[in-house]
């Protein structure tokens, strides 16, 4: 029991955040057909717009317990994306981050954290946003598994490539791995690796993460040149080494 709250305690730290967005981001919260998600954007021109979604947030308490906001305390993804030097960035929230949203459920950022209704209102909102520009996609942790889903699900998105930290792409495994409770009310990118596979993609892991251990990682890609594993990184920690990496991709 000890380790099963401790999992929860490393994914889910994460406090309402103080971090203030530069002065070019614009916050707006975007409606989709089900869930309003909470954005930052910075829209400049018509070229290739990079989309950072986050990770899963305040999902769970110290007791192990459900939360009742999901709200992510770690400023880490916001962080990459508000210093991301290209001209079209936006920090994109996960259902039920910053917002007071009556389709919320507890669920949401449970154990259906990757369902339908969230993959497709994601995919919403990324429409919204980038009309028919391409799309680069960023997750961190469980926005990885959302990144791929987005893609895998809905090609007529234009997605030139998914970049994850820290992904939990395979979540059947890690549940497994650390006797968690599967993730019942969730779709599983494993039953959509033929779109998946197709789409250009890097992986970066820390080799010190114990929260996404790192050869979950690359047991799921299966091809070594996708993933990079970053020493001395932990879950949302040590990859500063991999920020321009990122913040380049065109």
């Amino acid at each position: 029991m000890k380790r099963f709250i401790g999992i929860l305690l490393l994914l889910t730290a994460c406090a309402r955040t103080t971090t203030v967005p530069p002065d070019n981001f614009v916050h707006h919260d975007i409606q989709t057909p089900t869930f309003t998600l909470f954005s930052f954007q910075k829209i400049t021109d018509m070229t290739v717009v990079k989309i950072y979604i986050e990770g899963d947030g305040n999902s769970f308490d110290g007791r192990g317990m459900p939360t009742t906001n999901p709200t992510p305390r770690d400023d880490f993804m916001r962080n990459l994306a508000f210093n991301d030097p290209s001209p079209n960035v936006v920090y994109l929230a996960r259902p039920c981050q910053y917002v007071d949203d009556e389709m919320c459920q507890e669920s949401d950022w449970t154990v259906a954290r990757f369902s339908a209704n969230t993959i497709d209102a994601t995919a919403s909102a990324i429409k919204k946003i980038a009309g028919n520009r391409p799309v680069i996609l960023i997750g961190f942790s469980g926005g990885a598994q959302i990144a791929g889903l987005v893609a895998a699900k809905h090609p007529e998105i234009d997605i030139k490539k998914i970049i994850t930290v820290a992904g939990n792409l395979d979540h059947p495994a890690w549940t497994s791995a650390y006797s968690l409770m599967p993730l019942s009310g969730s779709l599983d990118l494993n039953n959509y690796r033929h779109e998946f596979d197709k789409i250009p993609q890097l992986h970066f892991i820390g080799d010190k993460d114990t929260v996404i251990p790192h050869t979950i990682t690359i047991n799921f890609v299966g091809d070594v040149e996708r993933v990079q594993v970053v020493p001395g990184a932990e879950h949302s920690t040590g990859f500063d080494s991999i920020y321009f990496d990122i913040w380049k991709a065109q």
